[in-house]
This record gives C-alpha cells, structure tokens and sequence, in this order.
C-alpha cells in the first residue's frame, strides 16, 4: 500500500488534488483510515490516476471523465475521448480563426479594397433555395450544392448563392444556391429560376471563409462611401472553391453588393 504522499511523487498529482478527485468519485484510495481519514492507494491505481491527469489536461469535464472510467468497453470509452477531441479540434479551429480575423483588423496600413463595378444580366439558373438559419447554412450548402452537382449537365459559369438580408439581421432568412446553364432540370429540390438583372459592387474575398465577415465590412463600408445600396440579397460566387481544391489559400470567393447609381468620390 502506498501512503498519499508517495502516490503523489508516483504520479505528479498533488495532495490535494488526488483528495479533489476522491471528493468527486473519480479516484477512490484503496483504505480510508476511519479514525484519521488517512487515504492509501496500490500501486494498480497509478495507471488511472495518470489516465485522469492526461484526460484533465484536455479540459474534459469531470461527469465526462467519470463515465469514461465506468465504461466496461473500450470501444465506448474511445468513443467518449475522440468526441471530445473533436469539440477541442473545433474550438481550436474557431480560435485560430478568430486569430486572422483580429490581425486583418488590426493591421496598420491596410491595402485598399479592389472594386468592380458590375453590370450583371438576368441568367437562366439550376436553383436550390430553402428559409435556413445562420448557423446551417453551411451544412445546407453543402447538400444543396452536390444535389446540384449531380442533376446539371454542363454548366455554364460559376456557380454561386443568394443570401436574403434577413439571414444576418434576423438569424434566419432566404438562401439560394445556383448553377447557370442553358437548361435547367426539374429533379428533387432542384428547379430553374431566373435570377434577375442587378448591377453590384464586386470584391474578392481570398482564402478560407473564417474572416469572410471582414471583407464584407470592407465593401459595406466602400459601398456606403460611394454608392447608393439598392433592397435585395448579396449574391456570392465561387469562381475556386473547396470543390476545385483542398488548398483553402486558392479560393476564391466574389462578393457582390447590390447598388444603384453609383458616383465615386
């Protein structure tokens, strides 16, 4: 039997900290001593207790840690550890992103916004469109782009989306995805639409979508600087996109801003 100081070199886990992982069920000593609460453990607890450690050191929550340690399979237990490392993967992607985003902010001298001004003609589409909420739309695009993929048979340009004003004011709003081509089929969720004529102030937004928002503060500042904003939904098209490249440094992503008579000043 090992006293809980020796467990303690044994293991680098403080005093107090085998005595917190006692309190919450997750290490129970081998003997208490009744009459002093004296805690002795086995030298078979060390490799748990080091299990803990390295499961703590992952911020995985303690009712988490405790059902791993209960689990009899081995298959449930890995199960447990790779969905937390999942969320963890996650939340490290959303920081780094948040990273890039506040470095673009935070730039002293940022280049200046490239424009184009653009006169777009009504075009013959292969549509999906849904109401969706802020938080699916890429899981829905997603979908609704391969369903597209997989009905229209020669395309003719980029493909591209329409995103209603309600979606970022509200959460929640209109969104529709195309492909343009000359004969637009009927088949599931896809039908032809005919997007109307509309003039845009175009920029490109370069790379991964993680700071897309900056770019469109970018053109909603140029836009409000320099043009009349016109009612009606941003379009975006992806002349290279994830479905022409894994490199995320090649995408390219065109930001369209409706106007109306625009004077540059």
């Amino acid at each position: 039997m090992l006293a809980i100081g020796e467990f303690s070199r044994l293991t680098h886990l403080s005093v107090r900290t085998l005595r917190r992982y006692h309190d919450a069920g997750l290490l129970e000593p081998a003997t208490v001593d009744p009459a002093s609460g004296y805690r002795r453990y086995t030298a078979d607890q060390i490799p748990t207790a080091q299990v803990i450690h390295r499961l703590r050191e992952l911020d995985v929550p303690l009712p988490d840690v405790r059902r791993i340690l209960r689990s009899p399979d081995p298959g449930a237990r890995a199960a447990l550890v790779a969905d937390h490392l999942q969320r963890l993967e996650a939340q490290l992607d959303a920081t780094r992103a948040a990273v890039v985003s506040l470095r673009r902010l935070l730039r002293p001298d940022p280049p200046p916004l490239e424009v184009e001004l653009r006169a777009v003609p009504a075009t013959r589409v292969a549509a999906v469109e849904d109401v969706v909420d802020l938080d699916d739309v890429l899981a829905w695009y997603a979908g609704a782009m391969a369903e597209l993929d997989a009905v229209v048979d020669g395309p003719a340009g980029v493909p591209g989306g329409l995103y209603d004003n309600a979606l970022f004011e509200d959460g929640r709003g209109h969104v529709l995805v195309y492909r343009p081509t000359a004969r637009p089929p009927s088949s599931g969720r896809v039908h032809p639409v005919t997007l109307p004529s509309v003039e845009l102030a175009v920029t490109t937004h370069a790379g991964e979508h993680d700071d897309i928002d900056v770019t469109y503060g970018e053109l909603g500042a140029w836009v409000s600087a320099n043009a009349l904003a016109v009612a009606g939904p941003v379009r975006e098209s992806y002349p290279v996109g994830p479905r022409d490249t894994a490199d995320p440094a090649a995408w390219r992503t065109e930001i369209g801003w409706p106007v109306f008579s625009v004077a540059p000043r």
